[in-house]
């Protein structure tokens, strides 16, 4: 509207029509419009510096030259306004709220983009609530950290020997700015776990308040809900109370209440990812990431605090930290797993055996570097010596009574099971063993040693001596010669060869 008194100003001047339009940056035939609405209200003379005021221009111009009408006045779903206005009010999003009128309503025939303008028109008539408007928060030195991930591309892993999609986590401190980055690969709670730890280290100390990201491996999902208490949670949990920090996750889907991360994580992709070149092995380049937060990020003049983040961090929140707990964190977690029908869970990808009446149930497991313990309902039920991947540690207690045997394939475990039993029962096991070069007599072995054991010793020696004499190697022979009772009889005088005659 300023425009207005300066084209009246310029002509009182009497600067050139088109000069006025080249000053103000209007097209010529703008001017010509304007100039002609005031020369018919007869304001274009006087003196340069007595003005007509801005409203009484506006109102000229308004009253020669309305604005256009727009083509509809009218919105299609109009009818509708008073319930939409309802349930936006209520908290619903236009997209609510357009499912809720097509499915419930069988005269509404409007589109989700009638809504939206609909929606839109309301909330700027209703204008700004309370609720809307952002509070700046004034952070006090070694008050809060916020930390988050932020995807960078491809990056050489020199372990697996290919490119791998490659995170960036950071940290910044809420006060001083000041932070600490490091490239990974995974997102996984004990690389999440890892960081922070590393990153408290790299500060010096432990901030009382870390705000991350609705992460799964922070929070997974709703991590605080009280109907459930998330494993992923637990773990941060056990983090947090070892080192005194407490925990303070952002809502989803609000990236505004964590602002100084989200520019840390987007300074760290513009500045120091745009800057590497070629550079693609994650080893280097956290190298290079470490001396980049020193010497470039945290000795800039920061945009908010108008201050070099190093030398405040130095200067006022190092000493506001919380100590580094004396005890150095050993790294653990916590993993959710069922039991399997072998009695095992799957953990980091070895099998641990729990006791068999867990089957089908859901187990937590504490995970370290050298152990694996399992727990239901806070109960311990397991404790293994941490396996390597693709192996298994088994404890023969935990599988059904006399069923644990089953997994020893071994002919040598069951030939001494079979001695304990006797020397005839060695003898007979040795025969079925032998009885057949090219089929496995295995598990006619493991249902002669069990079946034989819930036998008399003396018995169960006749029985073998009886089924030997007569070469019967089977499972079979043993049972009728036990119940008919025949290893009670005496065994018939050894069958002699015939002389030999020429």
């Amino acid at each position: 509207m300023h425009k207005l008194q300066e084209i009246i100003r310029l002509h009182r001047l009497g600067v050139g029509v088109r000069a006025i339009a080249r000053q103000l940056r209007i097209s010529p035939n703008t001017e010509r419009v304007y100039r002609r609405v005031f020369q018919e209200a007869g304001v274009l003379l006087g003196k340069p510096e007595d003005l007509p005021s801005v409203t009484e221009l506006q109102a000229l111009v308004e009253a020669a030259r309305p604005a256009p009408r727009l083509p509809q006045q009218r919105s299609s779903i109009e009818t509708w306004r008073p319930r939409i206005e309802a349930l936006l009010n209520a908290g619903a999003t236009p997209t609510a709220i357009y499912d809720r009128l097509r499915v419930e309503e069988s005269g509404f025939t409007g589109s989700l983009s009638a809504v939206k303008r609909m929606a839109a028109t309301l909330r700027r008539a209703r204008g700004v609530g309370p609720d809307e408007v952002a509070i700046p928060v004034e952070t006090l030195p070694g008050q809060v950290a916020q930390v988050d991930f932020g995807a960078v591309g491809k990056l050489w892993d020199p372990r697996q020997q290919r490119m791998r999609t490659a995170y960036v986590f950071v940290m910044v401190l809420g006060c001083s700015r000041h932070q600490f980055a490091r490239l990974v690969f995974d997102q996984k709670v004990e690389t999440w776990l890892a960081l922070h730890a590393e990153a408290f280290e790299h500060f010096g100390g432990v901030p009382e308040v870390v705000v991350p990201d609705n992460l799964k491996s922070a929070v997974l999902r709703a991590a605080f809900d009280v109907r459930r208490e998330p494993v992923l949670n637990r773990s941060y949990r056990d983090f947090a109370r070892h080192h005194g920090f407490q925990m303070d996750p952002t809502p989803p889907y609000s990236p505004e209440k964590k602002g100084k991360v989200e520019s840390g994580v987007r300074y760290a992709k513009n500045n120091f990812m745009k800057t590497i070149g070629e550079e693609r092995d994650i080893e280097e380049l956290n190298r290079q990431l470490d001396r980049w937060v020193m010497e470039v990020a945290g000795m800039r003049r920061h945009g908010t605090t108008h201050r070099r983040p190093r030398e405040h961090f130095e200067e006022v929140e190092r000493e506001a930290l919380l100590p580094l707990p004396k005890v150095k964190w050993k790294a653990t977690w916590w993993r959710e797993v069922t039991v399997h029908r072998d009695c095992c869970v799957l953990v980091e990808k070895a099998r641990y055996s729990v006791p068999w009446r867990h089957v089908g149930r859901t187990l937590l497991a504490r995970v370290t570097a050298d152990s694996v313990v399992l727990y239901w309902d806070e109960t311990r039920v397991a404790a293994h010596s941490r396996a390597p991947a693709g192996e298994k540690s088994v404890q023969l207690a935990h599988l059904p009574p006399g069923r644990g045997e089953y997994r020893e394939r071994q002919p040598a475990y069951w030939l001494e099971r079979a001695a304990e039993l006797g020397e005839d029962v060695h003898t007979f096991v040795r025969g079925v063993f032998n009885s057949d070069p090219v089929l496995s007599q295995l598990k006619k072995v493991q249902a002669v040693v069990r079946y034989l054991r819930d036998v008399p010793k003396e018995r169960a020696n006749a029985a073998c001596r009886r089924a030997s004499f007569y070469g019967s190697y089977s499972y079979a022979a043993i049972k009728e010669i036990l119940r008919k009772g025949l290893d009670l009889e005496p065994l018939p005088p050894a069958l002699a060869p015939p002389p030999w005659r020429p």
